[in-house]
């Protein structure tokens, strides 16, 4: 009898626990509720990695969305700023959007770079910078995007710094949150590319439509000592605030297979907390032409999505 009345309470005592694991993976922000559900993915296409065509003139950023669905048959875009910067109007985002449609695609997101500094060290600063950021939420807004991606650059200690990018991403949600728009910030060099510096920003701001975008590739904190964090576990400790995620990808060998990053480890971070949104293309490598490269990390992802 006594033994068992011990396996039973051992039994409850493991669904409990079971049962709490799971509740708690159903409200990380961008995930799905796990039960009776499988994890599954979208793929997008980021405009960066086209960067040389539209630099070069050979591509009107205006086709984006046209050569996404036609040239890669790919049905999510993530606009650069760059790109419109220097006309950015209600007409421009209007057109793009009206483009957009007529490719059934839907855009996603706008990476914004060149605005400032979320994490400047005097409010002052930082409400300059989110001055400079409400253009493209509203234009994120007129596309019909969930996000815009921006940077959590800041300088001082690292405590200062997590506070004052804190403050700046939450003073850039207030806002954007009636848009009905999330601020999702990238490892993207610096202290952002440090995942425990970026995760206790997310806990400091705390706020629901502050988010990350975990890039695969990322993870270089400072170019001149060749100082970087570990990807996987870069990747694994942002994922719980992801609503974005970028499949960064260089080079592949004649199997398909990416020969910088272990792809098929990176989706099994990405799919352990049962994300279920979209999953950017972003090539950025030399060894392969763009539309190559492209092709080659959307089918990569497309198998390791069938496995």
């Amino acid at each position: 009898m006594d033994r068992i009345h011990l396996g039973r309470r051992q039994f409850l005592k493991q669904a409990a626990t079971a049962s709490a694991a799971l509740a708690a993976v159903s409200t990380l922000p961008g995930c799905m509720n796990l039960i009776g559900k499988q994890n599954t993915y979208d793929i997008s296409l980021a405009q960066w990695s086209l960067h040389r065509r539209f630099f070069s003139g050979e591509a009107d950023p205006m086709n984006f969305a046209q050569i996404a669905r036609q040239e890669f048959n790919i049905g999510g875009i993530e606009y650069v700023n760059q790109f419109y910067k220097d006309k950015l109007s209600d007409t421009l985002v209007q057109d793009l959007r009206s483009r957009a449609e007529n490719e059934n695609v839907q855009s996603l997101l706008i990476m914004v770079d060149g605005e400032g500094a979320l994490g400047a060290p005097t409010e002052a600063g930082r409400l300059e910078t989110v001055n400079n950021h409400k253009k493209w939420a509203d234009a994120a807004h007129g596309l019909g995007c969930h996000s815009i991606r921006v940077n959590a650059q800041s300088a001082g200690s690292w405590d200062e710094q997590r506070e004052r990018a804190a403050d700046g991403l939450v003073k850039l949600a207030e806002y954007c949150e009636p848009l009905g728009l999330n601020v999702l910030v990238e490892n993207h060099g610096g202290l952002s590319s440090n995942a425990r510096w970026l995760s206790q920003v997310m806990e400091t701001a705390n706020h629901p439509r502050v988010g990350t975008l975990p890039d695969f590739g990322n993870f270089t904190i400072n170019r001149e000592t060749g100082e970087s964090y570990d990807r996987y576990q870069g990747v694994r400790e942002l994922m719980p605030y992801a609503k974005a995620v970028s499949a960064k990808s260089y080079a592949f060998n004649e199997q398909g297979a990416e020969t910088t990053i272990n792809f098929e480890r990176m989706i099994d971070i990405v799919m352990a907390v049962g994300y279920s949104g979209w999953i950017g293309v972003e090539y950025e490598g030399d060894k392969h032409s763009e539309a190559e490269g492209i092709r080659l990390t959307r089918d990569l992802l497309l198998s390791l999505k069938n496995r």
